[in-house]
């Protein structure tokens, strides 16, 4: 394995004048990109005093800035931690702090927000004009140098951020066994950056010589992103199962001319698969399953239109240089058919949790099943593997889930709600919608006769990302408990969707 920058200057020498980036009108060849991101990590070593092992931050929105941003970051031998430009301030002062961030990248308007830190803030410099003199070569990092922080819903009430090192990386995208990806791809980058989805999207296209296709800053609509395809020529796309499902329902046609889909983050819909083969026959999906500690995809599933899926979408066989076990509860090798917990191990296994000894030894695991000792890292899924090596997903052995590709541990959002004044105590969880989509419901224990809904969803908006945001908050009089004394999840109501009262 070898490291990004290495891989990506690969690229460059390859084929320097090939558009590496484009944004609307906007287009970057892989040569100017190089420039550019060595002209930041130029700025990052000088003005901000950054050294290889260090993080910076990264608070752009989808632009060629963020692009030359993170190659700047990796150039400069330093880990990015992408911080989302809608953050609340509690929530980026806790990963800075976490992290212990050398210095932080980020757009004009965001100098002031960032200033109390007491740290570097810095703008991207602006891109060096075409044929303008060479910033010198600098060592490229080593393979298993870390490459990113990502931080992860946490059960504990905080956030904790998984080490991806750039070897994980390199393997994900270097010769995929689930893809095809080549210089006359086209590959739209949609995912917020502080999802590991992007990790594909970007590096997926500039280590393999393909175009890398920005969306716009804001939102892309379902409605929207059929022409936004069609006008980029888009080949090879990546949704969340989510809105993988809501394009399906608003306009199926926008995925005609891609060659490849690439849906996951969540449990993908039969009968939305089925609509999507008789509307769009030519376009090959695939179902994309990973946790993040095990760098975005660890199994993937090509789905034939020929198969009989039956009730559910298997998560595949795993991608390159990945080893997946089935286990029983004493981590013994479970039969075909058998349901166990799903471990990972192979080149995508990252390297535990910042500065979380222990949730890293208990989640991160030697184990050796009739070979040489490897490790694996616990995803706390339960799985099958059928006789044919095909894997086939069947929930969760706790509490935690997945809400449009972002994973929430309930602990986390019931520790937050738990500090506000007029809560007593709370649950959250995810119900079906009267619109058949999944969304997350915060239920109360009001401390007090009456519950501010509004005054909840204020307080919520200061402390965690949007995306744990309940779309709905219910009040009752005491939460369920199970014969053991804990939170009874399954006996928690399901909204009145109908009425208003839940939303505000």
């Amino acid at each position: 394995m070898t490291s990004v920058v290495a891989a990506f200057r690969r690229r460059v020498a390859d084929a320097p004048d090939t558009v590496a980036v484009s944004a609307g009108d906007d287009r970057l060849t892989y040569a100017r990109l190089d420039g550019w991101a060595r002209e930041v990590s130029r700025v990052l070593a000088g003005a901000a005093g950054v050294v290889p092992g260090d993080r910076v931050a990264v608070c752009l929105e989808r632009s060629p800035e963020l692009v030359a941003a993170l190659l700047g970051v990796l150039g400069a031998g330093a880990a990015f931690v992408p911080v989302s430009v809608e953050d609340p301030a509690a929530r980026v002062a806790e990963v800075f702090a976490d992290a212990e961030v050398r210095a932080v990248l980020c757009g004009p308007d965001d100098t002031g927000r960032f200033a109390p830190y007491g740290i570097p803030v810095l703008q991207v410099p602006a891109r060096p004009a075409a044929g303008g003199q060479a910033t010198p070569d600098t060592p490229a990092p080593r393979a298993d140098d870390l490459a990113y922080l990502m931080y992860t819903s946490g059960s504990t009430g905080r956030p904790k951020a998984v080490m991806v090192e750039h070897r994980n990386i390199t393997n994900l995208v270097t010769d995929p066994n689930y893809v095809e990806l080549g210089p006359d791809d086209r590959v739209l980058q949609l995912a917020p950056v502080a999802f590991d989805a992007s990790t594909f999207e970007i590096w997926g296209a500039l280590l393999n010589g393909a175009r890398l296709v920005l969306a716009p800053p804001r939102q892309v609509q379902a409605e929207e992103l059929g022409t936004l395809l069609r006008q980029e020529g888009i080949t090879v796309l990546w949704l969340t199962a989510a809105l993988f499902h809501r394009q399906i329902e608003v306009d199926v046609k926008a995925f005609v001319g891609l060659r490849t889909v690439l849906a996951g983050g969540d449990v993908l819909s039969v009968p939305h698969i089925r609509e999507f083969w008789a509307s769009v026959p030519g376009c090959r999906v695939v179902n994309g399953y990973g946790p993040t500690e095990t760098t975005t995809f660890a199994l993937c599933h090509r789905i034939d239109p020929r198969e009989d899926l039956g009730h559910s979408v298997p998560i595949g066989t795993p991608v390159q240089n990945v080893d997946v076990r089935i286990v029983g509860d004493s981590g013994e090798p479970l039969p075909d058919g058998a349901p166990g917990e799903l471990w990972i191990g192979g080149a995508g296994v990252s390297r535990g949790y910042w500065r979380r000894p222990d949730l890293t030894a208990k989640a991160f695991v030697s184990a050796s099943f009739g070979g040489s000792p490897g490790r694996y890292y616990r995803s706390g899924d339960l799985a099958a593997r059928r006789p044919d090596g095909v894997v086939v997903f069947l929930g969760r052995n706790d509490d935690q889930f997945k809400l449009r590709g972002f994973r929430i541990e309930p602990g986390e959002l019931e520790s937050v709600l738990a500090g506000h004044p007029q809560v007593r105590s709370a649950a959250v969880g995810v119900r079906e919608s009267h619109l058949a989509d999944r969304r997350l419901v915060a239920w109360v224990v009001p401390a007090g006769e009456s519950l501010d809904r509004r005054a909840l969803r204020s307080y919520l908006r200061e402390r965690v990302p949007e995306h744990m945001i309940p779309a709905a908050f219910v009040a009752l009089a005491a939460l369920p408990v199970t014969g053991n004394g804990k939170t009874d999840r399954r006996a928690l109501p399901t909204p009145d969707w109908t009425s208003k009262s839940i939303y505000v």
